[in-house]
């Protein structure tokens, strides 16, 4: 089995299967909340050809309500140990340092956190792991962040921001060779916003960490096309397909076998030209 470094090392993207172990989650709230029913989905994610398998215990969509330490331990630590007793990569979806801490205990190869490893302590718990981070950013907090969102410049800004987080993180001991960057689409930003970010995704190549793009489902897709959530499939998986032709290195999906089919038509129609 690859480890993480080797997945990262290797040509082309990598695709990242969501499993939300929560109640109220935008496109899969509810569906994994027993284990047996989420044991499953990571077995189902791992035959359809995920690469990692990303958990989480509390919803980020706006309005969602907030998750206590113990109540989040209680959802994703489990499923950790069932994850990585199939041999998984796993990423876990999480800001509290307790739960970084349990998880990466459990055998997590990654946090992934969407506030960017700014809450007290969590930079500490990673710096003395040998665990990969993804820093995202984020305009606001989760509950208001899409209050009326508002750049001068998006991408540079996002940009800054990021850039800033990998200094911060390195002076703390994390080496940028763990970094992963998300410009955070749909995490305080507006349709437009989103749309500049990804004409100009390449631009985020500059700042020397593996791109990891989450669209899947979101808020953006329904308004492009026109469609709810269980309806946004083919819409998410051409934008991980335009994301991973333009510098994404993991695409974090709902869509699984579908996105997995999609990176496979991508290498053979560029001879494997996409070297993310």
């Amino acid at each position: 089995m690859k480890t993480l470094k080797q997945l990262l090392q290797q040509p082309g993207p990598l695709v990242m299967g969501i499993l939300n172990t929560t109640p109220d989650s935008f496109s899969d709230g509810g569906q994994y909340f027993t284990n047996k029913d989420a044991t499953q989905r990571i077995e189902a994610m791992l035959s359809a050809g995920a690469d990692i398998i990303d958990i989480g215990g509390e919803s980020t969509r706006p309005g969602a309500s907030e998750v206590s330490v113990a109540e989040e331990l209680e959802r994703v630590i489990p499923l950790v140990e069932v994850a990585k007793k199939s041999n998984a990569i796993v990423s876990v979806d999480t800001s509290k340092p307790e739960v970084m801490a349990a998880a990466i205990a459990s055998g997590a190869n990654m946090i992934n956190d969407v506030r960017a490893l700014q809450e007290d302590g969590a930079l500490e718990v990673v710096a003395a792991s040998t665990a990969y981070v993804c820093v995202m950013h984020m305009q606001g907090q989760p509950r208001t962040m899409q209050n009326n969102p508002h750049y001068d410049d998006v991408v540079a800004e996002v940009q800054q921001m990021l850039s800033q987080r990998i200094t911060q993180c390195e002076s703390g001991g994390v080496e940028r060779e763990r970094i992963v960057v998300d410009p955070g689409f749909g995490f305080g930003k507006s349709l437009a916003h989103n749309t500049e970010l990804m004409n100009n995704l390449s631009c985020f190549q500059s700042l020397a960490c593996p791109i990891l793009v989450g669209v899947s489902r979101k808020t953006m897709i329904g308004q492009i096309v026109d469609k709810e959530v269980s309806e946004r499939m083919i819409g998410s998986v051409v934008a991980a397909s335009y994301a991973a032709m333009n510098g994404a290195k993991i695409l974090r999906v709902h869509d699984v076998e579908e996105t997995v089919q999609a990176m496979k038509i991508l290498k053979a129609f560029t001879n494997n030209k996409i070297n993310n």
